[in-house]
């Protein structure tokens, strides 16, 4: 049975050749690795929104500084600095086929960059301040999604005191934005989530978050300033990160963090943000960075001290109700860069005080968890770059001056080969509340690593990426009742022998210490875990307008020698149809069984502009779902003249388990054998 059907999806997409829209694939691996690692789909869609703002306003690349570059995913350090370096010697680009000169920079990577770019467009007049907030872009968004099955958690509790979902089962997530030339910014976000009450109960003024935001540009000397809500993103993450930032993937050399240190916050999530105020200022070769922010955060309490921080944002039940806002933050730091065309070097310097008093666990785990009202974190970053080579870093230090260091190198040996390196070692102590970093860990902390990567292009057609990361933990972590170590492993060979076809096949393996299954002893034992996952994918496009991708993927886990080996196995085909600018339909069927959660598998879906849908796949069952877009904005102008875009999102999924009686958890267990979700979403863009 398994065998028929992974012929039949693969031969569904050998029907016919054509010509491919380029995809950005690596960020599907990233996304789809980053909900592994969190359990939990990201809200962060503000690098993506940068994206699509590029696509209708494409980015002059003979104007675009380091921070305008670092905003394009497909690029990495080495190709930005690259870049950089060509644009100093060689003067103005005259013509796009130039960046097949610069080192670095790969055929696929350009096709990914030229629907962002142009070069020389016309230059925006010098406007007055007043034309700043009157002559930009305004967009409206406004999204409602539903699980159309009555989960446990909306149905009336057995007794007043039991815990039930206290709102209604829509999702509403609203956001008004304004951008000027990406010089100025501000708008407000407004998100409720399933279960949260609306305009009633704990709700009386409407939804459960709201978020403004008001950011500016190149000011002057004042290249940054933020008011209301943003993200401060220092270094590599050791100290402080806030914005989307991913690990290991295919992208071999994607590995070193980049970006602004402001940037301006709208997303969904409600707890990785600061609120108040922040400025950069630059001089010739010198910046400087300055931010302070107050915040109400969820907290569980315990003898008036915070036991845990809440980052769910969830506020549906009356235990949740009584978690939030129950700790005050201010938080405040900044940084110094010297900056050159060659690298630059920074100091940067974080604090927090809280209202209450935080308190680790009596768990061995947690023995050196952030405890007290203060907490401080402290480092130097810098990057350097000769050539060919890339050399960055970050030494960081908390207040109980325990030591962290992440450093690497990103090089172009030749035009068909490219590595990177990244060493980190980080005391078993080490703690930063809101760190990020390059490491096998989810915070930065109790480890000590090394990372190899290698990307091979032997033929225009061919390309080799393989990775190699060995790690240890000097301490226990959770769930893990001993110091270990472990190793991660992964190769993907992809074939690209025109635009109409891409066939890839990745093997990936990893082996790490973990507490074993025996439920009889108290102190369980710590046995090696070994995970690894195969896939094959395949993509067509058929003609212009149809596109077919099929996957396989097979998951192997085993959890001890005395454990049985759980086993994964999924499959789906898609099809993709855009007859015209105006609609555009995506439909996918999706076979999957495992044996159990270790042998979970995730797949990343296409899904309404600006969210991600990566959800988890276990049991036994099926899925499918159908996406349709339409531009209706033809019915909404009443002058042809008339610069308004309205664009409508519809999608549709289910879940089909026909061995299961109930799916879900807790409140939201279902009492049947299917998962069924809607979600509708309108978008306004004026000019």
């Amino acid at each position: 049975m398994k065998a028929a059907i992974i012929i039949s999806l693969l031969l569904a997409g050998y029907t016919a050749g054509a010509q491919e829209k380029e995809p950005l694939p690596t960020q599907e691996q990233q996304l789809e690795n980053q909900a592994e690692v969190t359990e939990a789909e990201t809200e962060d869609d503000t690098n993506w929104q940068q994206v699509e703002y590029f696509r209708r306003h494409p980015l002059d690349l003979n104007k675009a500084n380091a921070a305008d570059l670092e905003a394009l995913p497909m690029l990495n350090a080495l190709q930005v600095a690259s870049f950089l370096r060509h644009r100093h010697l060689f003067g103005r680009l005259v013509s796009l086929h130039e960046l097949q000169a610069i080192p670095g920079w790969d055929v696929h990577t350009i096709r990914q960059l030229l629907p962002l770019v142009v070069l020389d467009a016309a230059a925006s007049p010098v406007a007055p301040a007043g034309h700043r907030f009157r002559d930009g872009e305004h967009s409206l968004l406004v999204r409602l999604s539903q699980v159309l099955e009555r989960a446990k958690g909306f149905q009336p509790p057995a007794a007043a005191d039991k815990a039930h979902y206290q709102g209604s089962p829509q999702r509403i997530f609203s956001r008004y934005r304004y951008n000027y030339h990406n010089g100025l910014q501000y708008g407000i976000t407004a998100d409720k989530d399933a279960g949260e009450s609306f305009f009633n109960g704990s709700q009386p003024a409407g939804f459960d978050h709201y978020s403004f935001h008001c950011f500016a540009r190149k000011l002057g000397k004042v290249k940054a300033l933020a008011l209301g809500d943003f993200t401060v993103n220092m270094g590599q993450g050791l100290i402080h990160w806030q914005s989307l930032a991913f690990k290991k993937s295919a992208a071999v050399l994607q590995v070193k963090r980049q970006g602004p240190v402001l940037k301006p916050y709208n997303a969904a999530g409600e707890y990785y943000f600061h609120r108040g105020a922040g400025i950069t200022l630059q001089h010739k070769n010198w910046e400087a960075t300055l931010f302070g922010s107050f915040r109400k955060l969820d907290a569980n309490l315990k003898n008036d001290s915070v036991t845990s921080i809440l980052t769910t944002g969830y506020h549906r039940t009356g235990a949740e109700l009584n978690d939030r806002h129950n700790l005050s933050r201010i938080a405040a730091g900044g940084t110094i860069k010297y900056s050159r065309l060659q690298g630059h070097i920074g100091i940067n310097t974080v604090y927090y005080h809280f209202s209450r008093p935080l308190q680790s666990s009596p768990e061995p785990y947690d023995i050196f968890a952030v405890e007290g009202r203060r907490w401080s974190n402290h480092s130097i970053d810098y990057s350097f770059t000769h050539r060919n080579m890339h050399l960055y870093g970050e030494v960081a230090i908390d207040q109980n001056l325990h030591k962290a260091f992440l450093g690497g190198l990103l090089m172009s040996l030749d035009p068909k080969a490219d590595i990177g390196l990244v060493y980190r070692r980080l005391d078993k102590a080490y703690q930063a509340l809101q760190g990020n970093a390059f490491t096998e860990n989810y915070l930065p902390g109790n480890e000590e690593g090394l990372y190899a990567g290698l990307t091979l292009r032997p033929a225009p057609a061919w390309q080799l990426d393989a990775y190699a990361d060995c790690f240890r933990f000097p301490w226990l972590k959770y769930r893990v009742n001993a110091p270990g170590n472990g190793g991660d492993y992964l190769i993907q060979l992809m074939y690209k022998p025109n635009k109409v076809v891409e066939w890839l096949c990745r093997y990936r393996h990893e082996h790490k210490r973990a507490n074993g299954a025996d439920a009889d002893i108290p102190l369980k034992p710590v046995v090696n875990a070994v995970r690894q996952n195969w896939r094959t994918q395949v993509i067509f496009q058929t003609s212009r307008t149809i596109m077919l991708k099929s996957r396989v993927e097979l998951a192997w886990y085993q959890g001890g020698e005395q454990a049985r080996t759980e086993k994964g196995f999924s499959a789906f085909t898609e099809i993709a149809y855009a007859p015209e600018r105006s609609f555009a339909a995506n439909m996918r069927l999706h076979f999957f069984e495992t044996d159990g959660y270790n042998a979970r598998i995730y797949a990343y879906e296409q899904d309404v502009q600006y969210y991600f849908s990566i959800p988890i796949f276990q049991d036994k069952g099926l899925r499918y779902y159908i996406n349709l877009r339409q531009n209706i904005s033809r019915m909404l102008r009443r002058k042809r003249n008339s610069k308004i875009d309205c664009l409508l999102w519809f999608r549709w999924s289910q879940f089909l388990f026909p061995s299961e009686t109930t799916t879900g958890s807790g409140l939201d267990e279902l009492n049947s054998k299917s998962k069924s979700e809607f979600r509708v979403q309108l978008m306004f863009i004026t000019r």
